[in-house]
């Protein structure tokens, strides 16, 4: 494992100081991992999602515009299956 150097502002320092505290994390560096695996993990799924739309979703002739919230909603829920993820 790598060790790296970061440098926040005082006012994101004591936001993580107390989200640490609130949700029973031990350590800042265990705090800011699970937020990089979270940011990550929501990069990838942006990234299926968007993969998924424009390779498997074709809207149905004369059926007007589609419902890009629904066809959203559906390509997680999708991809969520295949990855092995939880759904939220």
């Amino acid at each position: 494992m790598e060790t790296i150097s970061l440098k926040l502002d005082e006012n994101m320092l004591k936001n993580v100081d107390n989200k640490l505290k609130k949700h029973n994390y031990s350590t800042r560096t265990e705090f800011i991992r699970d937020a990089i695996r979270d940011k990550l993990e929501g990069l990838t799924r942006d990234e299926l999602i968007n993969r998924f739309m424009t390779t498997k979703f074709k809207p149905k002739k004369g059926k007007g515009k589609p419902d890009w919230e629904q066809v959203r909603e559906q390509a997680s829920k999708e991809l969520a299956k295949e990855m092995g993820w939880k759904a939220k």
